[in-house]
């Protein structure tokens, strides 16, 4: 983060995915009436893919159940709010080069890629940031059947299975 934090835009996208567990797709898909300021959480409704020739396309999520809604801590619900203070258009992450469009998953990818590399850390998927926090999610004492809900599983055995390492 220390690598990023002049960068706002890049800060905010991957310390909202560290902190909430999302998929690329669904971070990339996030609108601002996703977004309950009030309440502090965010509805995690649409994911952003790269189709054929790398058109993007913006569908359903991975599964009924990643349709949630998620309850944001404190630092990011702050981050957020700022964020949506300058905000342009619709979107919480706006691609870069085409502000009306979402963030290209492929381009969080590339830029995760080079985080990493200027940082001197292992080269991660990006999947592994969701990983990370299911694992600190885990060992903070969240329980099972809660964080299966944040991450949009189905039950919490599968939850379990897939993060306990």
């Amino acid at each position: 983060m220390e690598v990023i934090e002049k960068e706002p835009v890049w800060y905010d996208f991957f310390y909202t995915e560290i902190t909430t567990g999302m998929r690329r797709g669904e971070l990339c898909g996030l609108k601002w009436y996703d977004f309950d300021e009030k309440n502090g959480t965010m509805r995690v409704r649409r994911s952003v893919s790269a189709g054929k020739g790398g058109v993007l396309e913006i569908g359903e999520t991975k599964t009924e159940k990643g349709k949630r809604i998620i309850r944001l801590p404190a630092s990011t619900l702050r981050i957020l709010t700022e964020r949506k203070e300058c905000a342009l258009n619709d979107w919480v992450f706006p691609n870069l080069l085409e502000p009306g469009k979402p963030m290209n998953p492929s381009t969080a990818y590339g830029k995760l890629k080079s985080i990493l590399k200027t940082a001197g850390l292992p080269d991660i998927r990006f999947h592994d940031l969701r990983h990370t926090f299911a694992t600190h999610a885990l060992t903070s004492g969240v329980d099972a059947k809660t964080l299966a809900g944040i991450l949009g599983h189905t039950n919490a055995s599968f939850t379990l299975d897939t993060y306990t390492h």
